[in-house]
């Protein structure tokens, strides 16, 4: 069963009815790249503007818990049409939103409890795996949990570490740019794996408009 009228047949019905364009790979990847990293340098400025601040009050998990309130409350305006069809802003919001923030948790446990880079991967395997199962469950398209999966995991981790590569390279000099570096690399990895993602669980709904 899928959420808020996602599964292939709504898609479908509700695109056929308006003539919504169904968006390719390219322009899926395309939307994903550009919109998230849009999101991810904001989302990255409570850390790289007022993280020491957040240190300060002892609050290292309200640090990230504002980071994810950024991510969530900009990501739909921009990444929304990733979902084929009308009404495409509000489910986005309602699927992506709790998917992000279960993401966002088992990341922040993941990182905090093991620390370093065996923590970070722990928490990127961790928070991908509960985003891909959300987000196919919201689809009806349980078939395709392992290749959802990947999509996020592997681009994830790619603009993560690259961006935490880049972060220390400058971070002596530039503190400041580099941490938003860090975020113009993620947001890149991520939003490349979310665009993928959607569209693998658009599938089923591509083949009924083309009248597979």
């Amino acid at each position: 069963m899928s959420w808020f009228q996602l599964d292939p047949q709504s898609i479908a019905k509700r695109a056929h009815a308006t003539g919504s364009p169904v968006p390719s790979l390219g322009a899926s990847l395309k939307r994903g790249i550009i919109g998230f990293t849009v999101v991810s340098v904001a989302g990255f400025v409570p850390w790289a503007v007022f993280g020491n601040w957040f240190h300060r009050q002892g609050g290292e998990a309200g640090m990230y818990a504002a980071c994810a309130v950024v991510f969530l409350a900009l990501t739909s305006p921009l990444l929304h049409r990733l979902i084929i069809g009308p009404g495409s802003m509000s489910r986005f919001y309602k699927v992506f939103c709790p998917a992000f923030a279960a993401y966002s948790v088992a990341w922040i446990v993941g990182w905090m409890t093991l620390r370093g880079h065996l923590g970070s991967i722990a928490g990127l395997a961790a928070g991908t795996m509960v985003m891909a199962c959300m987000l196919v469950a919201a689809f009806d398209a349980l078939r395709v949990v392992v290749r959802v999966f990947l999509a996020l995991f592997v681009l994830n981790s790619i603009g993560y570490f690259v961006g935490g590569i880049s972060e220390a390279a400058f971070i002596k000099q530039y503190p400041l740019y580099a941490k938003l570096s860090w975020g113009v690399f993620y947001g890149l990895g991520f939003g490349a794996g979310l665009g993928l993602a959607f569209h693998i669980c658009q599938e089923r709904a591509r083949k009924l408009l083309a009248g597979g």
